[in-house]
């Protein structure tokens, strides 16, 4: 069989992987159920004609396992195809899918309703139990999904077969390519997705800038250099921009509303080995400074255990209560990096092979990794946003209101940080605001003394943050203001400087 040959004599290792997985799915459906009960929804895209020769390969081997066949069974490809047929599809696509029948003699049954009452129609004439579908992660279809899903409550009841769940865009082109079979002519004038001739165009980033030409050219889809900007030539529909928690104020009514508007985030430290006392913390103290920096309150800093459920239980709480959460630690190749899954958890949603960071992490790590995959490189299912910047080898990961932070050091950690602004400060992803501004004073008065005349200070300033505290256990006690207003502190510094004797109280720079 032609295709399990260029297969077997490719040099491409994930390629081999990924057909095997696929061709042991298919071989177990045809398995379970007989070949009147299975079905194969064909569309003329590159998804399903990839699935096209993976069941025909499939079939070929499963029937070569069969000691009763002989090689006349093997030649035919019996699995009835659907097509529903649409009054919107590009005329390539219908031309190619019926060019697909008259070369592999399908049984194909075209539809020309929706897919759910086309299919209704068609079960309640035949007895199909399972249909395999070229469903990729990454189509708005595939959340939730396994390799074998029952059909959803609503619909007609059958077993959605899923054998390319798992692949990339690079997989799709690679196996086309390297069984050199002939696929949608569209691909070849820069699509990379293709819907419906209402929401289709050529994708942007393939197109060929040149003056002289009076019409633009694109470059062929396999040349699309990032998998996860497949579908960039689909109309899309941007969700309006979600408002922030409310914000506490910060300031008397006279302040302008940048100094009045507050963000809150929180920290979240994931690590055993902080909880047990075997190291010291470094990060939450410079990442507390940092998000001050930039004008944000901090609400709250947590720890928590190396464990999935612990992660994912604060992550919901603190993304549900806070405009951002930052979480560090847990993140890598260990038994105890457990943070993006814990993050996926807290949203619901599975982890899944992110193509783009795992070409990162293969540059990174080349053949450290061990395996067909890098398990590092699977991220929260279509949540996840990657953060790229130059002086970052690899981009930093956002999951909607959480950012997971990979530093392992305050060195790490400013790098990192200032790649964060410069990337969703411009954007208003992560808004720089007024930042705080704070003042310190030294004081050798007893705690005892100064406790009441500090109270009633908060009282009268509700918008600064005081703070009393020593740095060590007989050192001089030290009182903090912070807010966004620098006059708002200096009027408090002035108001406690009247309750006490001249002198009692020192600035600090």
């Amino acid at each position: 069989m032609e295709i399990d040959k260029a297969i077997r004599e490719s040099d491409d290792r994930r390629l081999k992987t990924k057909y095997e997985n696929a061709i042991y799915v298919i071989k177990r459906a045809l398995a379970l159920y007989a070949i009147e009960e299975v079905a194969f929804s064909f569309n003329g895209g590159k998804d399903s004609t990839v699935l096209l020769h993976l069941l025909r390969a499939g079939y070929f081997l499963y029937k070569g396992e069969q000691q009763s066949c002989s090689k006349e069974d093997i030649k035919d490809f019996p699995i009835r195809t659907i097509y529903f047929e649409s009054p919107s599809a590009f005329p390539e696509i219908n031309s190619f899918t019926y060019d697909m029948v008259s070369k592999y003699g399908f049984q194909m049954d075209t539809i020309r309703q929706d897919f759910k009452s086309g299919l209704e129609a068609l079960l309640k004439t035949k007895p199909i139990r399972a249909i395999f579908l070229g469903v990729r992660i990454g189509d708005p279809t595939a959340v939730g999904q396994e390799q074998f899903s029952p059909s959803s409550p609503s619909w007609p009841p059958f077993m959605r077969v899923n054998p390319i769940l798992d692949w990339s865009y690079r997989d799709v082109w690679a196996f086309l390519l390297t069984c050199k079979v002939q696929y949608c002519s569209l691909y070849d004038q820069g699509y990379t997705s293709i819907g419906s001739i209402y929401d289709t165009v050529p994708n942007a980033l393939l197109c060929i800038s040149d003056s002289s030409r009076s019409k633009e050219t694109f470059k062929p889809a396999y040349l699309l250099s990032d998998g996860r900007l497949e579908r960039a030539g689909r109309a899309k529909k941007f969700p309006p921009v979600c408002g922030t928690f409310p914000a506490v104020s910060n300031g008397p009514d006279s302040v302008d509303l940048q100094k009045n508007s507050v963000l809150t985030a929180s920290a979240v430290a994931v690590g055993d080995e902080i909880l047990f006392g075997t190291v010291v913390d470094q990060l939450a103290p410079s990442l507390c400074r940092k998000i001050h920096s930039i004008g944000w309150s901090l609400s709250q800093a947590t720890v928590v255990r190396n464990d999935v459920d612990s992660v994912a239980e604060e992550v919901e709480r603190q993304k549900s209560a806070n405009d951002m959460v930052f979480i560090y630690g847990g993140v890598g190749p260990l038994h105890s990096d457990v943070t993006l899954s814990g993050v996926a958890k807290a949203f619901g949603v599975r982890l899944a092979p992110d193509e783009e960071f795992e070409e990162y992490l293969r540059h990174l790590v080349g053949d450290q990794c061990t395996g067909d995959r890098n398990e590092m490189a699977l991220l929260p299912e279509g949540i996840t946003e990657l953060l790229h910047h130059e002086k970052l080898r690899v981009p930093l990961i956002k999951c909607q209101n959480v950012v997971i932070l990979s530093a392992t050091n305050a060195m790490e950690l400013d790098k990192q940080w200032e790649c964060l602004i410069e990337i969703t400060g411009s954007s208003g992803l992560i808004p720089v605001m007024e930042p705080y501004v704070s003042k310190c004073l030294t004081t050798q008065l007893s705690d005892v003394e100064i406790a009441q005349p500090v109270s009633k200070l908060c009282l009268e300033f509700p918008d600064l943050y005081i703070g009393c505290y020593r740095e060590s256990r007989r050192g001089p006690l030290m009182i903090s203001f912070k807010a966004k207003d620098p006059a708002r502190i200096e009027s408090a510094i002035e108001a406690l400087h009247k309750k006490f004797c001249p002198g009692a109280f020192a600035a600090i720079n």
